[in-house]
């Protein structure tokens, strides 16, 4: 089946929320993604603890995967690309550099707090911006902060949500959409998460396999004690 995203419309304009962890924005041409941290895994090898292999290869087939069902001409990296400069490896340089040779299409950085001191490859083709940018009703940046007269899109907290299913508590991904700034969900599936439980006004969209379903706050659980 294919993937299908759920449509919401904010600053006057209609967005669809993706199952790859992504936002995309018709109108704009725009696919945004947030907290790649690309390099996690080599990063825990230096300090000689094992992780599994094959995360960039999902992470990037999964990019690949939303760019082609959307179409998008601007890919928006929202912060936290790679997850330090140690796991920045030559191999994983060339790994994306492979990745980016196959996709003909304007890719930008917005810096993160994990991207600090990093210095793009040439290879990759993307550009450097910070601290956001701004695009029609919307401003992109890492950090969730609120912009008068935009509504933000921002990555850095990693939002998850724990649903009530009987006995079972299920933990998903989800996009957690304020009034005035909407949090992506970290990309990576390699990341740990925050539970969001919404207040008054706020909406969550979880991410469940190849669907995006609303949470109501009454499904929306608390983490459990003990």
């Amino acid at each position: 089946m294919a993937a299908r995203g759920h449509p919401v419309r904010l600053g006057g304009t209609e967005v669809e929320l993706r199952p790859e962890r992504a936002l995309h924005w018709p109108e704009g041409g725009v696919l945004a993604v947030a907290d790649l941290h690309w390099g996690k895994p080599e990063s825990f090898h230096q300090h000689g603890i094992p992780l599994p292999s094959g995360v960039l290869e999902d992470d990037l087939a999964r990019l690949s995967a939303a760019l082609r069902a959307t179409g998008a001409r601007l890919l928006l990296l929202v912060g936290d690309l790679v997850h330090s400069l140690r796991g920045l490896t030559p191999d994983v340089v060339a790994r994306v550099a492979s990745w980016r040779s196959g996709h003909d299409v304007e890719m930008v950085l917005v810096r993160g707090n994990h991207d600090r001191r990093l210095v793009l490859p040439d290879a990759w083709r993307m550009e450097l911006v910070e601290p956001h940018t701004d695009l029609g009703p919307f401003r992109f940046s890492h950090h969730p902060e609120p912009a008068e007269g935009r509504y933000v899109w921002a990555g850095h907290l990693h939002p998850t949500v724990r649903l009530n299913t009987g006995a079972d508590r299920l933990r998903l991904p989800c996009f957690h959409l304020g009034t005035g700034v909407g949090v992506l969900p970290a990309f990576s599936a390699f990341t740990g998460g925050q539970d969001i439980r919404p207040r008054a006004g706020e909406r969550l969209f979880a991410i469940a396999e190849d669907t995006v379903v609303e949470v109501t706050p009454a499904r929306a659980s608390r983490r459990p004690r003990g």
